[in-house]
């Protein structure tokens, strides 16, 4: 054991730890009260965009930059990161007219940032500034300079940024969500720009793809017993039997649940009819809702299967939380 390791003792460091975080929230928290015009207006500098939103950023801001352009990226606003160095070494040209620039800068003198001035001058492209000091330079040059001044970093030496990066990137998500908010980017536009991995499995997949159809399907009309429900719910494994009319329309539904309830009242099993002892009326969910809405949907309200019905309500699929997990949805 080195004898720094061997020296740290674990209250210094968790004292250090909880000084840390509390810094950066009180700089985050900071912001709260600088979201005015200024912010709607650099929102709109991002609606307004016609081309890319080009985000840049020296150093810890470049790295920061990174990630917001590839939050705006996939929310809806067409962005990507430019390193400031290799711009003026010929990545100049990959900005354009009808693009809009994103510099974030805490001292907002950064030279490789400056230099790009006089080019977004020549092409009118819009500049948001994000700066630890908005009378600066870069400030001054900008359409819009967002303050995410901090009065001090997590660093107890007041040097690494720490603070100021987390202030930077919290107000680069705050801008994103706003604009999408703005733009009306709902689930399924999220899905269509993370289509790889879970998370793709998760926003593509729909309801239809993983549902049970056919003579897989645990049924039975509202005169059934009681016994026969439990026959069905048996031998079809899913945990669950639908109740539906002659049109196949879905009454309720009767699941393990239901049966201790009914057992608990003494509900003879060969005598009672279904109607007496489902649950009605039931949730189902729509072939065409993803599955991560069923997801949602079976947290909230604790079930673990749902039937699935159409427009008219009728029973047309089912599936349980064993179901999902086969997909990879959970």
């Amino acid at each position: 054991m080195s004898p720094a390791a061997a020296s740290a003792d674990t209250d210094r460091l968790l004292a250090a730890a909880r000084r840390a975080l509390a810094i950066e929230a009180r700089a985050v928290e900071a912001l709260l009260a600088r979201l005015d015009d200024r912010f709607a207006a650099a929102c709109r500098v991002c609606l307004d965009c016609a081309g890319r939103v080009v985000v840049t950023g020296m150093g810890k801001s470049g790295h920061v930059a990174r990630k917001v352009a590839a939050t705006l990226a996939s929310t809806g606003t067409p962005a990507f990161f430019l390193h400031p160095a290799e711009a003026s070494h010929g990545d100049l040209g990959m900005i354009t007219r009808g693009d809009a620039v994103l510099a974030l800068s805490n001292s907002g003198e950064t030279p490789e940032l400056l230099l790009l001035l006089p080019h977004l001058k020549r092409l009118a492209v819009p500049l948001i500034v994000m700066a630890g000091k908005t009378d600066s330079t870069l400030g001054r040059a900008a359409t819009v300079a967002l303050d995410v001044s901090v009065p001090e970093e997590a660093c107890p030496l007041n040097l690494a940024p720490t603070a100021s990066t987390t202030a930077t990137l919290a107000m680069g998500d705050a801008l994103a969500v706003a604009v999408l908010e703005a733009r009306g980017f709902t689930k399924q536009d999220f899905a269509r720009s993370h289509p790889g991995g879970a998370l793709g499995r998760q926003l593509l997949l729909h309801i239809e793809q993983i549902m049970r159809t056919g003579a897989a399907l645990p049924r039975v009309g509202p005169r059934a017993r009681l016994g026969e429900g439990l026959l069905e719910m048996s031998r079809k494994g899913l945990g669950l039997t639908v109740v539906v009319d002659d049109d196949n329309r879905i009454l309720g539904v009767f699941t393990d649940g239901d049966l201790r309830r009914a057992l608990d009242r003494h509900v003879d099993i060969h005598t009672a009819a279904m109607s007496e002892v489902m649950t009605s009326p039931c949730k189902s969910i729509s072939p065409q809702e993803l599955a991560a809405e069923a997801v949602h949907l079976m947290e909230v309200h604790r079930i673990t299967a749902l039937p699935v019905a159409d427009e008219q309500g009728r029973l047309v699929g089912a599936f349980n939380v064993h179901d999902l997990f086969r997909a990879g949805v959970v």
